[in-house]
Order: C-alpha cells, then structure tokens, then sequence
C-alpha cells in the first residue's frame, strides 16, 4: 500500500536490511500535494509518485534508486496563464556515512562535484528527497501553446535604429581622431 505522510517517509537506517533492498512508493494526499505545491510556489500539483528502492552500498553507505512522476501547474512566463507540465525523472542518491567535508576557502564553502550525494544522518527522508527531486525537474520557463514575446520598438516614426558601432563609447573619439589625422597630412 503507498505511503501517504511524510512521517511514514522517514526510514530509520538502523532499521534497514543491508542484506535486501528496501522498496519504498509514496503517494502523497490532496493535502499534501497542496502543501507542497505552495512550498515550490508553483500553481498546482496533481499527481506525484515516488517508487523505488533504499539498498546498501558497501559496509556503511546506502543507495537510492527511484523515479518520480509528477503532473504539475506553473504560469506561464509569457502569459501567466496554467500549463500543465508532466514530469518523469530517474532519481539517485547516495548517503554517504564518511561524509566529505566541504573545502572553505574564506567565506566561500566548495561542495562536492557529485551532487547525488548527502550525508548518512540516523534517518533517511524520502519525502525530501522527493520534493528536492521534484523542484530541480521543474520547467524553469514554462510557456503556454502559442504564447510569444511581443517586441516593442522605441525607434521614433520615419528615424533609422542606432547601428552597433555607434553604441560603442570610443567609436566618436576613434572617428575624431581619423579625422585629425587626415587633415593634418
């Protein structure tokens, strides 16, 4: 039976078989994808799933493998009517109990390159695994069918477009100086 609340999302690893691979579906409620929707500042969520299995990975390390589905609602970036965006994604992660430290080099913290890994802490949260997965495979510019960018012109009836050369700061100074130095030949 899917689970349904972000409390059941929560596996305990000292609770994990390193020997079987532990299968997991979530299917959060009307509630749920309402609250996490708001949470993505997105317009809707209709449908999410999240299957898949939490197995070790050597003697202290864990994997995830899953997918998830998702049918979403954003506005437009044009219009701001509703698109309906639908989503599939692989998801992988790896809980790492030797956790590299990040490199601090001044007020600036380097991260690690592979961005499936995390720490190992005593739980795992699917749930925010699901929703992170969720938020990086959103459209980040959604459009709607037949929605385009109008343009507008500032160009005065009857006056020519400025041409490139003529916007650049030294190109007056450049022909001024051509014109000096013709002259004085």
């Amino acid at each position: 039976m899917p689970e349904h609340s972000r409390k059941s999302a929560l596996y305990r690893v000292s609770g994990l078989s390193p020997r079987k691979p532990q299968p997991f579906e979530i299917v959060p409620g009307p509630d749920e994808l309402q609250e996490i929707a708001a949470d993505l500042g997105i317009l809707g969520l209709k449908k999410l799933r999240f299957t898949g299995e939490l197995g070790a990975e050597g003697k202290e390390d864990w994997r995830l493998d899953g997918h998830i589905g998702a049918t979403v609602t954003q506005a437009c970036v044009v219009t701001l009517e509703p698109v309906n965006t639908r989503i599939e994604e692989d998801v992988a992660r790896r809980f790492l109990a030797n956790w590299p430290p990040p490199e601090e080099k001044g007020d600036e913290v380097e991260m690690p390159e592979d961005e499936t890994i995390d720490p190992l802490g005593e739980q795992i949260d699917l749930w925010a695994v699901m929703t992170e997965a969720l938020a990086l495979a959103l459209p980040a510019y959604p459009r709607a069918d037949r929605a385009e960018l109008e343009t507008d012109s500032a160009i005065p009836p009857g006056a020519a477009p400025i041409e490139e050369e003529e916007t650049k700061p030294f190109a007056a100074l450049a022909d001024l100086k051509k014109k000096l130095e013709d002259k004085g030949e």
